[in-house]
């Protein structure tokens, strides 16, 4: 593929990523669906109004769905969809990158 021509695609895609706690966000949901208080408690330091917005974002970009039960009290569930779930192939070659080179003292 011509480097001119994947150049704005990538940098889109690395716009959507690297946003504070998007990755961390998409990474969380690999495990399943979950409501937003579980991602919230999972992601240390990360406020709910920032989650609130990320999540908004990656609704607008396709990546997660947002699921209304209608339970009382009303159930939300968010979810990787099929376009978010591509994105497992990145995260685990991260992760191997990441446990092979990263060293925390």
């Amino acid at each position: 593929m011509d480097q001119q021509e994947l150049c704005p695609k990538f940098e889109k895609a690395m716009e959507i990523l690297s946003k504070r706690w998007t990755a961390l966000i998409v990474y969380q949901l690999l495990s399943g669906p979950q409501r937003f208080v579980r991602i919230e408690t999972s992601l240390t330091n990360l406020s709910g109004k920032v989650l609130s917005e990320r999540l908004k974002e990656l609704e607008a970009e396709g990546i997660i769905r947002r699921d209304v039960y209608p339970e009382t009290p009303v159930r939300i569930e968010y979810q990787l969809t099929e376009k978010g779930l591509a994105l497992a192939p990145l995260f685990e070659h991260i992760a191997k990158w990441s446990h092979d080179w990263i060293r925390i003292s």
